[in-house]
């Protein structure tokens, strides 16, 4: 794993460094790769998802530049049942939606998160929802072990040196850790579809914070 001090190569944001210090320490991966958003990058990452058996590449006559990924049957993007609104308020989170008490959830998740990427990458993906020059627009850091959610990250939003850019060395970013909560222990042999039972998906909208196992 790369050390903290070692972040400052890729940005001289502070609160950027420290937050990715932070889960790196929790979450124990074997290295950390900051996401530059590039071409190159994208097409590298999707040899690596078909090279797993995460991605099949589809027909390039037929379908160019397109890959058939097969999820495991329990795990889907989100789940109404266990998507939570973390506030201090139960009435704050909205008559709709299902309310966890902040402090509790975090230290639920932290419990789940501890170690829970060894033997991945983990990768540092900044982003922005909505057009890079819009003053609607949203910025994020998301830490995921996922290269299948850094590509689909990519397709969604302007990501990489970009967003980074327009963050600059502000702390107006919403920070994300996404886990597929499976650890590569040593022996530990990957799937596909790597994921776990346990799931989580939830928002901290008093600290601008998004966690997700």
């Amino acid at each position: 794993m790369e050390h903290p001090a070692d972040f400052a190569r890729f940005t001289g944001n502070k609160h950027i460094q420290k937050f990715v210090a932070k889960y790196a320490k929790l979450c124990t991966p074997k290295e950390v790769v900051f996401c530059d958003g590039s071409e190159e990058e994208y097409r590298w990452l999707c040899q690596q998802l078909v090279d797993c058996g995460t991605f099949i590449k589809l027909s390039d006559a037929k379908r160019p530049d397109s890959f058939l990924a097969r999820s495991d049957p329990s795990d889907v993007a989100r789940v109404e049942s266990r998507t939570f609104i973390c506030t201090t308020y139960e009435e704050d989170s909205g008559p709709t939606n299902n309310w966890a008490d902040p402090d509790e959830m975090m230290e639920t998740l932290h419990g789940l998160l501890s170690g829970a990427m060894e033997g991945r990458t983990c990768y540092v993906v900044p982003f922005c929802m909505g057009p890079i020059d819009s003053p609607l627009a949203k910025c994020g850091i998301q830490l995921t072990d996922s290269a299948y959610v850094v590509v689909n990250t990519r397709i969604m939003t302007r990501m990489g040196k970009i967003a980074l850019d327009k963050i600059g060395r502000s702390k107006d970013f919403v920070p994300c850790v996404h886990s597929v909560g499976m650890p590569l222990k040593s022996g530990a042999r990957d799937v596909p579809w790597p994921c776990n039972a346990t799931k989580y998906i939830s928002h901290f909208p008093e600290i601008s914070m998004v966690i997700s196992f």
